[in-house]
């Protein structure tokens, strides 16, 4: 998918990429065209594997490049070339910035300036809301009072903003609410911790956020480091809800008050997820799940399934073991 947000230097090629890492240089020295996680990774793309969990991805990775650690060197498929590191996700970090120097750039959008209603006089606008450059609104949209829309971010047919949003780095569907004092698309929470400080990850991906989606008042959904956060179509999300990066919610789900995903997770289709619900990271919920409320979710849920406690567990055995 085309990067709107983030622009990257072109022509870099291997050898600038063990430069940058300390390696030594090779004498093949192909251009690399981006860095990209396994599963979107072409040929001409370097990605990274870093943990035995994504060896089935790295397996069917159209890569010929991967950046892993000795652990792994012999996990490696022999058709693909390893570049050994120390560190993966820090050394992802590095090749990150070098192909997308901005990439830790969160300021404000400077450009923004109030909305022209010539052009986009099929809007219902409040008072005091702010467009960036190269916004993209469909028709018979409505955008709250003190709301903020960056540069590139595209919003699709009967949409309704409401009143102090912030919109950066995301894409909106059609007939998709997003309501009082939502913030979405900025940065993840994504750092190393280092010896003398604490070192930032970059983040160059989006929000995708589909059709008829509700948004809640005071969401704060991330955007992807490498790959996109998403939302699917039909999907509900109560408030004070948080998403961080990568993290892929299906397909009509409902996600009641404040419950938090932790990254890289991802929802099936068709989820009920009760409130103060906690998700950790990298972890798969299938289609049909049921998560009750207060749950902290530390596993991997297979589909169909209803669950509840911490650890969350099968549901008639909460139940059993919690008799009054």
């Amino acid at each position: 998918m085309t990067n709107y947000f983030f622009k990257k230097k072109e022509k870099i090629r291997l050898n600038d990429i063990l430069a940058n890492l300390n390696l030594k240089k090779q004498k093949i020295n192909p251009i690399i065209k981006d860095i990209k996680e396994l599963e979107y990774a072409s040929k001409d793309d370097i990605t990274f594997f870093h943990s035995i969990k994504y060896l089935k991805t790295l397996r069917k990775s159209k890569s010929k490049f991967v950046i892993t650690n000795k652990k792994f060197v012999n996990t490696v498929p022999k058709n693909i070339q390893i570049i050994e590191v120390a560190n993966v996700l820090l050394s992802v970090s590095i090749i990150t910035l070098l192909f997308y120097p901005k990439a830790l750039d969160d300021m404000y959008d400077s450009e923004v300036v109030y909305v022209d209603k010539k052009k986009y006089d099929k809007l219902n606008i409040g008072k005091n809301v702010l467009i960036g450059k190269n916004v993209k609104i469909g028709s018979n949209c409505s955008i709250g009072h003190n709301t903020i829309i960056e540069r590139n971010v595209k919003i699709g047919d009967k949409c309704n903003i409401g009143c102090n949003v912030i919109l950066k780095n995301t894409i909106v569907g059609n007939n998709t609410n997003i309501l009082d004092g939502a913030i979405v698309g900025k940065k993840g929470f994504g750092f190393f911790p280092g010896k003398k400080e604490n070192i930032r990850y970059p983040h160059i991906g989006a929000v995708i956020i589909g059709n008829n989606v509700e948004i809640g008042s005071n969401n704060t959904i991330d955007r992807g480091s490498l790959s996109n956060t998403i939302i699917g179509d039909g999907t509900f999300l109560d408030n004070q809800v948080h998403i961080a990066h990568n993290v892929k919610i299906g397909k009509n789900c409902i996600v009641t008050g404040q419950v938090g995903f932790a990254g890289s997770s991802t929802i099936g289709n068709k989820v009920l997820i009760g409130g103060q619900a906690g998700i950790s990271g990298h972890l798969t919920i299938g289609d049909n799940v049921q998560i009750g409320g207060g749950s902290g979710v530390i596993k991997n849920i297979p589909s169909n399934t209803k669950v509840m406690g911490y650890p969350a567990k099968d549901i008639r055995k909460f139940l059993k073991e919690n008799k009054w």
